[in-house]
């Protein structure tokens, strides 16, 4: 059985200041913002929500299907999916749009600046998703505004239990448009700022919020995850890396593992305490999707 997993497909360029944003920004000046940080490394790697979910749920035995868009030069990107061995039938080609672009400048605290060029990820929701028996379940993971919306419908329609997981993309949206997606979601994962927001745009509280879904997952970095059961608050600490290189796509990891467990029925704790050991091996490399799970915790 197959996990949809809804969200973008992008190109990253990668960059490290080796320097700390704080020092470079005048809190009492940003409204005449004129800054330039010399970034003396980069590398172009491949990325996007979708891909970086997927790559981690492929290296520990599951079968991810992505629903995505690329642009007339994703080419690449799609023989890379290929060689994974991932089921292209939900990708997309938009030949009049580029792949999704993200530039990244990450400081040596690991904050990270980044711009986003959306791309062929405008067009997502004009590919609906259709009823497909080998879907067991889902995540909405950060996406065009209107896919997303209109894939959770889809979803919830076709009684797939799905994980939302709005990331980046949060601010897009409403208190309205925020809570129809927990009416409509199954679990939610979030990190403590996204957290927080949804929690101010909504009205509703952690502890409110958790009734509603199986599970609310706030992730906590280093200090590991707050999983919200029924209203009741758990903690599950976090796991220390061999070395911090490059945060880019740790979320994305955590999740893969997250749906990993979450098909097999884990106890969700027993999901996010795997979850936390992969976003551990995963930010101890460069990239999105350059990191390799230990064969002991594949399954």
């Amino acid at each position: 059985m197959s996990i949809l997993i809804c969200g973008s497909l992008a190109f990253d360029t990668i960059t490290t200041f080796p320097g700390r944003f704080k020092q470079q920004i005048l809190p009492d000046q940003l409204h005449i913002l004129n800054v330039s940080f010399l970034v003396p490394t980069l590398k172009r790697e491949f990325g996007g929500c979708a891909g970086n979910i997927a790559y981690t749920l492929r290296q520990l035995g599951g079968q991810p299907l992505i629903k995505a868009a690329l642009g007339a030069d994703g080419g690449p990107y799609l023989e890379r999916l290929q060689g994974w061995g991932v089921d292209l039938r939900h990708v997309s080609v938009v030949q009049e749009s580029y792949t999704a672009q993200a530039i990244i400048i990450t400081d040596q605290d690991n904050n990270q600046i980044t711009a986003f060029h959306p791309g062929a990820m405008q067009y997502a929701h004009q590919a609906p998703i259709t009823p497909d028996d080998d879907i067991e379940l889902a995540i909405i993971a950060p996406d065009g505004r209107q896919a997303m919306l209109d894939h959770a419908e889809q979803l919830a329609a076709a009684g797939v239990p799905f994980v939302f997981d709005p990331g980046q993309g949060l601010p897009m949206f409403d208190g309205a448009e925020l809570r129809r997606f927990i009416d409509l979601a199954t679990w939610i994962t979030v990190n403590d700022y996204e957290g927080r927001m949804l929690c101010e745009r909504t009205g509703l509280s952690p502890e409110a919020m958790s009734r509603q879904v199986r599970a609310l997952i706030i992730t906590l970095g280093a200090e590991g995850c707050e999983v919200w059961q029924d209203g009741a608050r758990a903690h599950v600490p976090g796991v220390t890396a061999e070395q911090v290189v490059d945060p880019t796509g740790c979320g994305d990891a955590f999740r893969g593992a997250l749906l990993h467990g979450l098909q097999r029925g884990w106890e969700v704790t027993r999901c996010v305490t795997l979850a936390n050991q992969v976003g551990a091996i995963k930010i101890a490399q460069a990239g999105p999707q350059n990191h390799v799970i230990p064969r002991d915790l594949r399954a």
